[in-house]
């Protein structure tokens, strides 16, 4: 059977894989998240997702890597990590009372083949306060979420509600990660048969 190796650092990413029985190893990578010119936002999760899983494959041989990336999008605008206070607020300001998407691609490599999927999930925030927002930074979390604020933390008592997946949203989604992992061989946490 083939082992897994999830190509990221992001514990969150590893809790959500371990929520759900799977055993992995965890082998981070560094590529350029810069998006391409005239590239959509659904391209460009999805090429990041797929080129983390080839680089976590480089110099592997009997190993399934597994390579994410989740962007928010709003009005047909990218938002990834804030560099900044200043940019973490704009962002949070433009959230404020608006619905926005959520894009997170999932890649799974072998060296047989690569196979990658997105999830799309609608976010709808609460009219935010500029001083609740700067309390926000100045509490670390948003400092690495894409769209400056995590759904699994602090962040949650911004969203209104959401349509879709969840644990999409935080950085992986369940069902259908589960699903591609399974076309891989890789085993997750089955319920007992009765």
């Amino acid at each position: 059977m083939a082992k897994l190796i999830l190509a990221s650092a992001s514990p969150r990413r590893r809790e959500l894989l371990e929520q759900i029985g799977v055993h992995f190893q965890v082998r981070p990578v560094d590529i350029d998240e810069t998006i391409s010119p005239n590239e959509s936002a659904y391209d460009f999760v999805e090429r990041l997702a797929r080129e983390k899983a080839l680089a976590g494959l480089s110099g592997l041989d009997d190993q399934v890597v597994l390579g994410a990336d989740t962007v928010v999008v709003h009005g047909g605008q990218v938002m990834g990590k804030p560099t900044d206070q200043q940019q973490s607020l704009q962002m949070l300001q433009q959230l404020s009372d608006s619905e926005h998407q959520v894009l997170t691609a999932v890649a799974l490599a072998s060296k047989d083949r690569i196979e990658s999927i997105v999830v799309a999930t609608t976010v709808r925030f609460n009219p935010l306060d500029p001083g609740m927002c700067e309390k926000y930074w100045a509490t670390g979390e948003p400092q690495d979420k894409a769209g400056s604020y995590g759904i699994q933390g602090l962040g949650a008592v911004f969203v209104a509600n959401i349509e879709g997946s969840y644990s999409s949203v935080v950085g992986l989604p369940l069902a259908e990660t589960a699903q591609l992992l399974k076309r891989f061989d890789i085993a997750t946490w089955q319920p007992a048969v009765i």
